[in-house]
């Protein structure tokens, strides 16, 4: 079987964690097809969810913190420089099994039913079971098997990360080298922090909190953490890199994850659904506790009037467009999305002052600075 080919750039790096998942994939839906044809067929759905699309962003970050700590000056002797290119790719297109596992689930959460221009996972389960007149509920099923579905892509992220291909024995390929510890822990962190942001996404929709520290406190998580920060230093103590340029990696993932989520947040009301591939005002509809609706909703309510309970009235119910147009009026009017774009500019100035000052190469470097200028400037 082909090996994926090793990224030179940045650019390089979405094909290749593509060729690699389409490896991993190939190994890995036979397995379940063997278990049952059921199993199988829904293997395929999550191997044409993963391959359908995606920005891969938490992979080229990962695999930005390995060529950042591949070019410093000063490795750390702690850990061992065994881990190759090779490893790196593995470990950065594993975040896309993770990120599989996190898109399903979210979608039930929200009650989605679009992604990227397709029908969720839980639909699609949901349109299979009508189609097959099948017993019970359609809505319920569809439910269930995506909840599997999110399960078994977790599970497969840890197979991928410490290469362990399903149905690979000792006699297909070599064996994977393992793990560093330290990279062990840096991956299971992620794993709980993210979990941890999305258990406080949903208790502060529940709780109706409107404050702007409680969306800050689920970005610092189920965002900033899990896309940039941890992804870079993934990379990074895979490369053996220094302490101290881990750390100015933490600091920049953490100003580029806030200010990818603040992005986020303006393209989930404001966003072409043509190129978000997610209906217009969506974030609005869900009834998403974000960090723009928190400054919107406390600009409006300083300035009097009935704007915030309008806004708020906006806020986790199906809307027409003109109430979506009323919504994106007051957000505007009161000065919330002028302060959500001053804070992504301030954001970004920041990481980009650390990377100038960070041990790296000066390649290295600049092509950080233009991925950090697109995660902070994206439309889609």
């Amino acid at each position: 079987m082909t090996s994926p080919p090793i990224p030179t750039t940045l650019d390089d790096v979405p094909a290749a964690v593509e060729a690699a998942l389409g490896v991993f994939f190939d190994r890995a839906v036979p397995v379940a097809v063997d278990i049952d044809p059921q199993f199988g067929a829904a293997g395929e759905v999550l191997r044409d969810f993963v391959l359908q699309g995606g920005k891969r962003v938490r992979p080229t970050f990962a695999y930005a913190g390995w060529l950042a700590g591949s070019s410093c000056s000063t490795r750390d002797p702690a850990t061992p420089a065994d881990p190759d290119a090779a490893d790196a790719l593995r470990v950065a297109a594993s975040l896309e099994l993770v990120q599989a596992c996190a898109l399903i689930h979210d979608d039930i959460i929200d009650r989605s039913d679009t992604r990227r221009g397709h029908a969720t996972v839980h639909r699609e389960f949901e349109r299979r079971h009508r189609v097959d007149r099948w017993a019970g509920q359609p809505d319920h099923h569809g439910v269930s098997a995506a909840i599997l579905l999110g399960d078994l892509a977790l599970a497969w992220a840890d197979d991928m990360v410490h290469g362990h291909h399903p149905g690979t024995d000792a006699l297909d390929v070599p064996a994977p080298r393992p793990l560093p510890a330290p990279v062990g822990r840096v991956w299971s962190a992620m794993r709980t922090e993210v979990l941890g942001g999305q258990y406080l996404d949903i208790v502060n929709e529940a709780g109706g909190d409107e404050s702007i520290d409680a969306a800050y406190r689920v970005m610092e998580f189920k965002t900033a953490a899990y896309t940039v920060a941890r992804p870079l230093e993934l990379g990074a103590t895979l490369a053996c890199a220094s302490p101290a340029l881990i750390g100015d990696l933490r600091s920049v993932g953490h100003d580029l994850g806030i200010a990818f989520q603040l992005r986020d947040d303006l393209l989930g009301v404001f966003g072409d659904p043509e190129r978000t591939g997610k209906p217009s005002g969506d974030d609005l509809i869900a009834g998403k506790r974000t960090a723009l609706l928190a400054v919107g909703l406390a600009r409006a309510a300083a300035q009097g009037g009935d704007r915030a309970d309008r806004l708020r009235d906006a806020v986790g119910r199906a809307l027409t467009d003109d109430e979506v147009r009323t919504a994106r009026a007051i957000l505007t009017d009161v000065g919330a999305v002028e302060e959500i774009e001053r804070q992504i500019s301030g954001l970004l100035g920041s990481a980009l002052e650390t990377l100038a000052r960070a041990d790296l190469s000066a390649t290295v470097r600049a092509e950080l600075d233009g991925f950090a200028h697109r995660i902070a400037h994206r439309t889609t």
